[in-house]
């Protein structure tokens, strides 16, 4: 449609030309054809200067336009960008918080299915104790062979994995089963250790360490034994020293190292979760070639390096020279995680030992519970396990004997524990051996204390199981 503005001006522009043609003809003295001509050229060039200057005024504006759709156009990307954004946390923040809700769910469960198996217990022994003072006799059967002392009778209508242990394929003997060697001379113990070392009778005892409160075996510590030519047994205590005074201290723990990566492969088979704690020497470590060829070894192992914790003493970490940092920097460069253990004092600097692989600490339970022996520490233990917990390192609290220190430790918010209290070290059957020292490894018969008669199941390695559950279960169910 044409606008009015373009009918006026074309008017203007005939007005114009004719006006022209007009003052030629009356003025100029020319002939009308003439003034005719002039005044068509007039509007001629009047109507080309229109069209130009309107198509320029219309570009104008075209680029004006164009420039803002494409600032719209950004500004609408920009917008879509952020509102996808804002929907991608939300969604993020809803799974986050389903996930988390759905962990706490199964805690809670798990720990109402623990609870559940306490009290259980409790009744039992409640029933068993009535039982006895009715009949007259107080006197406790004796522990049968082959059976951990103070280990709980399972309850035959409970699926596999609400037990107290977390299945692990691997079965130890009684911790009678050998008795330590008696007091010997240095030359008797050296001469003890050649012969151990030469001929391969290093064995490995393992002591579970558990979760509290609940109590099921998360890692084993592995504890090194030597048995001499008449099969007695030298506790690390008594010939570590000379060994490392002999130079034979590297030689065992390369030994003691391939027996671990053993056991763990055999726990793994049937419990991922399941980790192993193995002592190296400050020598080991100190030592270039002994080191060397430890370090080939884990290096051919380092899939295990998650569940494959290397330990070492307290006094080592504050003696480190050049070279043992250098070997511990490329042990942590491999994944190997590292725990600190002979812990005499909480002088502790929780982001140095982060930095350096440490993830565990044991600390006697005593010097956690002891106030008078932690005064001059630089941390209190009851901030101990949160305060190592910011840096991912976790707490183990070692050598409990007695249900009371695990009450109080509890209080200190330690998650892991390890002691007599739950099992003692105990060496590895052979494999292939039965429960009652026969030859089938799947299936043994043994006596429990109420003379029932149970029925072990499971492969030829079983684990240290964890005991001492009276106290927890007193407190689940309240006084009284």
């Amino acid at each position: 449609m044409i606008r009015i503005s373009t009918i006026f001006i074309a008017i203007c522009m005939v007005l114009l030309a004719a006006s022209l043609g007009l003052i030629l003809y009356s003025v100029a003295g020319l002939s009308g054809m003439e003034s005719a001509i002039v005044a068509l050229t007039a509007l001629t060039f009047l109507i080309l200067y229109n069209a130009v200057s309107m198509r320029l005024r219309d570009r104008t504006d075209v680029g004006g336009q164009i420039a803002d759709l494409s600032r719209g156009t950004a500004d609408l990307a920009r917008q879509v960008a952020e509102f996808g954004r804002r929907l991608a946390a939300v969604e993020g923040r809803v799974a986050s918080a389903n996930s988390a809700g759905a962990d706490r769910i199964q805690a809670v469960l798990g720990e109402i299915n623990e609870l559940g198996v306490l009290v259980k217990q409790l009744a039992v022994s409640v029933a068993n104790h009535d039982d006895m003072l009715a009949s007259g006799t107080v006197a406790a059967a004796p522990a049968p062979a082959g059976r951990p002392i103070h280990e709980p009778e399972k309850d035959p209508q409970l699926p596999a994995k609400d037990t107290r242990i977390a299945a692990a394929p691997i079965t130890v003997m009684p911790a009678a089963a050998n008795e330590p060697a008696p007091s010997r001379s240095h030359e008797q113990i050296l001469a003890a250790v050649k012969s151990a070392v030469e001929e391969n009778r290093i064995d490995i005892f393992l002591q579970p360490m558990v979760t509290l409160p609940q109590r099921k075996v998360r890692f084993y510590e592995a504890v090194t034994r030597l048995r001499d030519d008449k099969d007695q047994l030298l506790a690390a205590d008594d010939f570590i020293g000379i060994a490392e005074a002999a130079g034979l201290i590297g030689r065992i723990d390369h030994m003691v190292m391939l027996k671990c990566v053993q056991v763990l492969r055999r726990l793994m088979v049937r419990n991922k979760d399941v980790g192993i704690f193995c002592n190296v020497a400050a020598a080991t470590l100190g030592n270039p070639t002994t080191f060397a060829q430890c370090l080939d070894f884990l290096e051919a192992n380092r899939a295990l390096a998650p569940a494959f914790v290397l330990e070492f003493k307290q006094a080592t970490f504050r003696n480190l020279g050049p070279a043992e940092a250098e070997h511990l920097a490329a042990l942590a460069q491999r994944g190997y995680r590292f725990s600190i253990d002979h812990v005499t004092d909480l002088r502790i600097e929780p982001r140095e030992l982060a930095d350096r692989g440490i993830r565990f600490i044991k600390v006697p339970a005593a010097l956690l519970l002891a106030q008078r022996q932690t005064s001059g520490s630089d941390i209190d233990p009851s901030d101990l396990s949160d305060l190592l917990g910011r840096f991912g390192i976790d707490l183990i609290a070692e050598r409990i004997e007695g249900e009371r220190a695990v009450v109080d430790l509890l209080d200190y918010d330690v998650r892991f524990g390890q002691g007599f209290l739950f099992a003692p070290p105990r060496p590895l059957r052979p494999e292939g051996a039965s429960a009652t020292g026969g030859t089938a490894p799947n299936k043994a018969q043994e006596t429990n204390g109420s003379g029932k008669t149970a029925s072990l199941e499971g492969p030829a390695i079983d684990p240290p199981r964890a005991t001492g559950n009276a106290a927890l279960a007193r407190r689940a169910v309240g006084p009284g």
